[in-house]
This record gives structure tokens, C-alpha cells and sequence, in this order.
């Protein structure tokens, strides 16, 4: 079996996570994140719509990670998000991690909005 090692562009994949932190590209962060080329850095949660709109023309979706267990996304929330014609996909915020790492790595242009565990 031949191993490659993954390369990324502009943006940092997650390694890990646990109780209310994030651990992306080597570094910890506290609290609620979102992840993009453009950099990691705090979000709001659920209401703040303008970081993520913010990122609108750099990316195709957005993965956004319920916490530990995948939820509906606030009502308010989507109809943001879907009036700016944004894709935003809910998933537990583990499984919003690994597919954000999946398709980072063919070079898509993808960014993850999460909610800590």
C-alpha cells in the first residue's frame, strides 16, 4: 500500500476536538469556531450570520457542527443563510469535521462553522 501525505492549500484541517475546544492545524481553540482559507476564528453561534456571509463568494458550503449530536438549524438561521444563497449543511460537529477534512483535502472550497462538543 502506497501512503501519500494530504496537502492543503490555504486552510487548516481539523485534528481534533473534545469538551468545548478545537485543535486545527496544530493549535486549541475555545469555544465555537468557523474554519475557512480565510483563517479560524470566533463565532457567535447561531447568531452571528454576518461572519458567515462575510466568506459568501470564497466558498461552495458550509458544514456547520450541531455539537455533539446533530440538531435542526434555527429557523432564523437558515433563512439567512438561505436568502444569501448560501448551501449550510448540518452534521454533528465530529462528523462536520472529518467531511470538511475530506474535501479540503481534494481542494474544495469548503468552510466549517462549529459548535464545541
Amino acid at each position: 500500500m502506497r501512503l501519500n501525505e494530504i496537502e492543503y492549500n490555504d486552510a487548516k484541517p481539523v485534528d481534533g476536538y473534545g469538551p468545548g475546544f478545537f485543535r486545527i492545524g496544530g493549535k486549541v481553540f475555545e469555544g465555537p469556531v468557523i474554519v475557512s482559507s480565510a483563517g479560524i476564528k470566533s463565532w457567535g453561534g447561531y447568531d452571528d450570520t454576518a461572519a458567515l456571509l462575510a466568506l459568501k463568494d470564497k466558498v461552495d458550503v458550509f458544514f456547520i457542527g450541531t455539537g455533539e449530536e446533530i440538531a435542526h438549524l434555527p429557523k432564523e438561521f437558515r433563512e439567512v443563510m438561505e436568502e444569501a444563497g448560501i448551501g449550510a449543511e448540518p452534521m454533528s460537529s465530529p462528523a462536520a469535521c472529518r467531511t470538511y477534512n475530506v474535501l479540503l483535502s481534494e481542494g474544495r472550497r469548503v468552510a466549517l462553522a462549529l459548535l464545541p462538543v
